[in-house]
């Protein structure tokens, strides 16, 4: 079954403050214990976006004005801690196509690869005016495309960006999932085992 390619992701943002955001405040631990990742989306941010006594808090998430969002922006260092997949299975869940960031941590950014969520880097001062356009306006349009290494918004906004070029090359080529390319590929794995002559 062939993938389909990214090469741009389309809509609209929402920034998540802080920095150093890491994998238990996307998806806390107690959230973990599930046979799939189905439903985990409704956990995602659970403990900044409710309080201890289960009421909804200020965080961004929960603003009105961003409901429906698919392109997370965020800080330095996002998704650092430990390398749980559940992480970007929750935002993948939730409802995000895409992260915009200041950096990421490695295994994070892998793992947001082989679910086809870009993960792209921007400076501290386009992501703060980033920030400030969809806050001032939460409709506003934004547009990564990965071709150009481009983040381009409906305001006329235009933001360089970077990413690791094998994530690019996997996601633009339609080679994000390894788990599907060797399902696609068991011919010719079969027919490799056998002329390596040791593999049973």
């Amino acid at each position: 079954m062939a993938l389909e390619k990214v090469t741009q992701v389309s809509g609209r943002g929402v920034f998540v403050p802080g920095a150093d955001i890491d994998t238990d405040r996307i998806i806390p631990a107690r959230f973990m214990k599930c046979v799939t990742f189905d439903g985990l989306g409704e956990f995602a941010f659970y403990d900044v976006r409710f309080d201890s006594q289960g009421n909804r808090t200020d965080h961004p998430l929960n603003d009105a004005r961003f409901a429906g969002a698919n392109i997370l922006i965020a800080g330095m260092n996002f998704g650092c801690g430990s390398s749980r997949e559940h992480a970007p299975q929750s935002l993948r869940k939730y409802g995000f196509d895409a992260v915009i960031a200041e950096s990421f941590a490695e295994i994070f950014n892998g793992n947001c690869t082989t679910l086809a969520m870009p993960c792209v880097v921007a400076s501290a001062a386009d992501i703060a005016a980033l920030r400030a356009a969809v806050e001032a306006d939460p409709q506003l349009q934004i547009t990564i495309d990965l071709g150009s290494l481009l983040v381009t918004t409906s305001a006329g906004h235009s933001i360089a960006i970077t990413m690791p070029e094998s994530a690019r090359d996997a996601l633009m080529a339609g080679r994000w999932d390894p788990i599907q390319e060797l399902l696609d590929n068991d011919s010719k794995i079969e027919e490799r085992a056998k002329a390596l002559g040791y593999v049973a």
